[in-house]
């Protein structure tokens, strides 16, 4: 992802090299059935799954089993404790013998092209939000008070936010490419067929390079908002000095693999809905083109004529969805009045108001279908779909069912729109960005208790 360099102000990102636990192949056996994805997006069925793929799995811990009998002294996080103690006192996990930063490597496909994203595994002083470590999303108590609990418990950190950073010299990708040539400390393969690789940088003239690379290198939160956000309440009430610091993978915006993907709408629940009168009212504000057909193979091609024009008018640097209701006809909405937005969002910046995700959440979900900030917090009416795999089709076949009532393709959120929200200190709404693929959890475990 190429991109321009302009001065961010004075920044200071603090790295250093650590000594993590890591799970031990001789005793758990296939080390990868013992990795999860993030905590946020395992489902009740994938929680299941991950417990009987193995007794190690780290989904013991990071998303444990609730109980009916769970109280203030026995519930899901007391045992995470328990399970995180007996796992290193029976070597399940053992701490790496040298300070080390670890290259991580994700070998994936998307849309039929092989992709290969670098990034790297530190531990890095917290620091407030400002203008070294940048959020820009906004965030809900609930996962907060959740992972506070978790870190209480354990005295240990699990799941490692993503931070993105720009480096046009890409120093780390060199030496990360470089350790990818020797055996790497876990290969393996997820469920979505992401290859996962671990690599130990341990030369002190390679870490020092990292470190001072960073030095002067502000950041943006790309993923695990809630999980920063409770590390530094964590670091605010805990003296330990191991708690100031956090682990978190850092990815470099000037790097080819880094993707930012779109993230879809899915809507239900709403009372008296009428497609004609929605989309009467939608050609208020945008211009709508639509795209009928009378057949399958018809339907194919509508929908491939309304993503191609969606993605023209996104290169134009144009707000525009596609939209599709039911019936016989795919639609695209493009914003012709751009002074409703400013009416909308007075108070927030020009970049935050050209930004897709916000246009389509003040000027439609909001002002077209009653779906406000506290209706999406309730999370009642908006399902968000990431686009990768049939996402799309799903997406359609779920509003043929009847069992959702309209969809919103977006467009993907562009870097540059990121840095300039970030940059003028806000953030944007929820699910504005998808970061393809996930940070897993289980790689790096930081023990703040040694």
């Amino acid at each position: 992802m190429r991109t321009e360099i302009r001065e961010m102000g004075a920044a200071a990102m603090e790295i250093r090299p650590f000594r993590a636990f890591r799970y031990d192949g001789q005793m758990v056996g296939d080390v990868g059935k013992c990795i999860a994805p993030p905590y946020d997006v395992i489902s009740r069925a994938q929680q299941q799954q991950l417990h009987v793929r193995s007794q190690y799995n780290i989904v013991r811990i990071t998303k444990g089993k609730t109980e009916p009998h769970d109280n203030e002294k026995n519930n899901q996080y007391t045992r995470a404790a328990q399970c995180l103690k007996k796992w290193i006192e029976g070597g399940v996990l053992k701490q790496d013998q040298r300070e080390t930063i670890y290259g991580y490597v994700q070998d994936f496909q998307v849309n039929g092209r092989s992709v290969r994203r670098l990034s790297f595994i530190a531990l890095a002083r917290l620091e407030e939000f400002g203008k070294t470590v940048r959020p820009h999303e906004q965030t809900l108590n609930g996962p907060i008070i959740d992972r506070l609990n978790l870190k209480r418990a354990t005295s240990a950190k699990f799941g490692i936010p993503f931070m993105v950073y720009e480096d046009p010299d890409n120093t780390a990708e060199k030496i990360i490419e470089k350790a990818a040539s020797e055996k790497p400390l876990l290969d393996f393969c997820d469920d979505d067929n992401v290859r996962h690789r671990l690599f130990a940088v341990a030369e002190k003239p390679d870490i020092k390079k990292i470190t001072d690379m960073m030095g002067n290198k502000s950041c943006v939160i790309a993923d695990g908002h809630h999980r920063y956000t409770t590390a530094l309440t964590y670091s605010r009430e805990n003296p330990n000095p191991a708690a100031k610091f956090q682990m978190l993978a850092f990815a470099n915006t000037f790097h080819e693999g880094l993707l930012i993907l779109a993230t879809h709408r899915l809507v239900n629940s709403l009372e008296k809905f009428d497609p004609q009168e929605f989309i009467d009212a939608l050609g208020r504000d945008f211009a709508v083109t639509e795209y009928g057909f009378d057949s399958e193979t018809a339907k194919r091609d509508a929908k491939t004529g309304a993503f191609a024009r969606m993605r023209q008018e996104h290169e134009q640097n144009n707000n525009a969805f596609a939209v599709y209701c039911g019936g016989n006809c795919f639609r695209v909405a493009v914003l012709k009045n751009r002074e409703a937005m400013d009416a909308a969002a007075p108070d927030m910046s020009e970049a935050w108001r050209s930004l897709d995700v916000a246009v389509l959440h003040k000027l439609i979900l909001a002002k077209l279908l009653g779906i406000g900030e506290k209706q999406l917090a309730q999370g009642s009416n908006v399902e968000y779909i990431k686009d990768v795999g049939n996402a799309v089709d799903e997406s359609i076949q779920a509003v043929d069912s009847r069992r959702k009532q309209l969809v919103f393709f977006l467009n993907p959120t562009k870097w540059e729109q990121i840095r300039s929200v970030t940059e003028a200190g806000e953030r944007m709404p929820q699910k504005s960005t998808y970061f393809y693929p996930k940070i897993y959890t289980g790689l790096t475990i930081q023990n703040m208790t040694v």
